[in-house]
């Protein structure tokens, strides 16, 4: 996949407030954390009731959940879990991963999105990452298949849609399944279309900082049918409850284990809460997507920080906003950086330690840093910026003055 050029770039959806931008370093110290969840009385109100109504586990608002959802993403099957780790799992194997088998993956991911393949047995095979977005480089992809792959997991990093019609050229070129993981991408669009509704499978995650939360949990969206029917029953215990009594009756206490499968059903109380946020997801993606913009507008005073590319065509779930410092601009390195922006308060964390980097699956897998040259250079310069719906505007402007003044203390 080519590097954009700036005839690519989208322009911000909406006007910034801001007119004009001073750097200066910051007199007054403040604040400004990285996250803050968004949960109003809705759902304190939604979890209440649901603790009183006597039924906490899978049940009726696990239900509605997944009817809402389905309709939000425009998916025709919807199934919600413990996790977004659980519903890769799930969706891997119903794919029939398992020993023998190559699977594809981000090295720029989190590390429960790959060790789910491992607990299944299989091999993960790492993908670099492009260099403007930080998702799934295609070209890289169709180098790094296999005669075992049989899958592959692309991520949509930070909220931004990967190349999913190229994916699915190459995945379809080679026999290979796309399961999509959709964890940063909530109310995200690919070309109109949602995230979630064109994949045979796509994955989500309600973890506290996700584009809706209900504390932890997941869901996956289906288009087949099949893999929709197994992915319901693994994910709670294997069992089959389409089953009849001797006199041909079907009693809820009759069921059949057809499959040694997991524990992966989502609460009541959770769905409850989840039900709520589902409302305000595209408020949330708006309120993100306007600190985006002010970002943006910022950031075009600041020189050593390039800014998030946002492709033409793409909505963006805006997850996360992760800049990249030019360092050949800079006398310190990107550790340094953090620490003289933690000293001022200005909130910030770091995605991710690309993934053939840790230990694990450096020794197990005889990854070498220089085999990932991307992700290796990206992760040197990452830097993840608060963002969130009720973020304020002077928040957003504090954090760039603390990082432009770093930027201007440390310039070579």
């Amino acid at each position: 996949m080519r590097t954009p050029r700036f005839s690519d770039v989208a322009e911000p959806s909406s006007e910034c407030a801001v007119t004009k931008f001073l750097i200066h370093t910051p007199t007054s110290r403040r604040e400004v954390p990285y996250f803050r969840p968004s949960i109003g009385e809705e759902e304190i109100n939604a979890a209440c009731e649901t603790m009183r109504s006597g039924w906490l586990t899978a049940g009726p608002r696990a239900k509605e959940f997944e009817d809402d959802f389905g309709a939000f993403v425009k998916a025709p099957y919807t199934i919600a879990v413990a996790s977004c780790t659980a519903a890769l799992q799930l969706a891997l194997e119903a794919m029939g991963v398992g020993p023998g088998v190559d699977v594809l993956v981000p090295t720029m991911t989190f590390a429960s999105a790959v060790a789910v393949v491992v607990h299944l047995g299989a091999r993960p095979v790492f993908v670099d990452c492009d260099p403007a977005t930080l998702n799934m480089d295609v070209a890289d992809l169709e180098r790094r298949i296999t005669p075992k792959s049989k899958v592959v997991v692309p991520m949509h990093f930070a909220g931004q849609p990967c190349a999913l019609h190229e994916i699915r050229a190459i995945a379809e070129h080679h026999g290979l399944r796309v399961i999509e993981d959709a964890a940063h991408a909530l109310a995200a669009t690919y070309h109109t279309e949602p995230i979630g509704s064109i994949s045979e499978v796509s994955c989500f995650s309600f973890y506290a900082n996700k584009g809706m939360t209900t504390g932890e949990g997941g869901m996956i969206a289906a288009t087949d049918e099949d893999l929709a029917r197994r992915m319901r029953f693994m994910a709670y215990n294997g069992i089959n409850r389409d089953c009849l009594t001797a006199a041909g009756v079907k009693r809820w206490w009759k069921y059949e284990v057809v499959a040694p499968g997991y524990k992966a059903n989502m609460t009541d109380i959770q769905a409850a809460i989840g039900i709520q946020q589902l409302k305000k997801a595209r408020r949330f993606r708006d309120e993100r997507q306007h600190c985006a913009d002010l970002y943006r507008a910022l950031f075009d005073m600041v020189p050593s920080v390039r800014a998030p590319v946002v492709l033409q065509g793409l909505t963006h779930a805006w997850h996360m906003h992760v800049i990249q410092l030019e360092l050949d601009q800079l006398r310190i390195g990107r550790d340094e950086f953090s620490l003289r922006l933690e000293e001022m308060g200005a909130g910030h964390n770091v995605h991710y330690l690309p993934l053939h980097m840790h230990s694990y699956y450096r020794d197990t897998f005889g990854c070498r840093a220089e085999d990932f040259p991307v992700a290796m250079s990206a992760y040197d310069r990452i830097l993840s910026l608060p963002i969130y719906p009720g973020l304020a505007d002077a928040d957003i402007e504090y954090v760039v003055e603390c990082i432009a003044a770093v930027a201007d203390q440390y310039r070579r």
